[in-house]
């Protein structure tokens, strides 16, 4: 692996580590301080929008990072998943400028399906199961993990990182213009 592509690599699985520990955060926060509530409500509810384009883009960038500089080939999974995050960067740019608080209906499905794509074909990279929809005899395989960080962050996880942000940005951005 070339400096370059371990480099944004690392990058891109701490960037993940970070949004799977907001997630927690804001989790917990809801659950247990009115305040914190209050507080993850009121950020996201300001910079929801842009919080989600940016998840969407980098997810986005760093997919084609991955298969165009780095060279890893995306197996079917990994097209179904991409097919599903990139319209996602247009419609939050488009949310953004337009300032669309409404994007979340249509990012929050659209997410929830990634998002389970993005958990069947972790499963299948952890245990190595035989799957249906990528064969072991296709150009690439959906087991293949061209790296693996921290014990667990594969593409994959970096994609079910990335769909689970984005639908809980979604969920608490509707929660917050509902009180507002």
């Amino acid at each position: 692996m070339s400096p370059l592509v371990s480099s944004v690599n690392q990058i891109l699985s701490i960037l993940t580590i970070i949004g799977q520990a907001l997630i927690a955060s804001f989790f917990i926060s809801l659950l247990v301080y009115k305040k914190g509530g209050a507080i993850a409500k009121s950020f996201v509810g300001k910079y929801g929008i842009a919080l989600a384009f940016i998840i969407a883009l980098i997810a986005t960038f760093g997919s084609l990072f991955f298969s165009e500089i780095a060279g890893f080939e995306p197996c079917k999974l990994c097209w179904f998943q991409r097919i599903l995050m990139y319209p996602q960067a247009v419609l939050f740019a488009i949310a953004f400028w337009k300032k669309d608080n409404g994007v979340f209906r249509y990012a929050i499905p659209l997410s929830i399906i990634g998002l389970a794509i993005a958990a069947y074909h972790y499963y299948i990279q952890v245990t190595a199961v035989a799957s249906v929809i990528c064969s072991p005899g296709s150009t690439e395989s959906c087991v293949t993990r061209p790296f693996l960080n921290f014990g667990y962050i594969s593409i994959p996880m970096m994609s079910l990182t990335a769909f689970l942000v984005i639908i809980f940005i979604g969920t608490i951005k509707k929660q917050f213009d509902k009180t507002t």
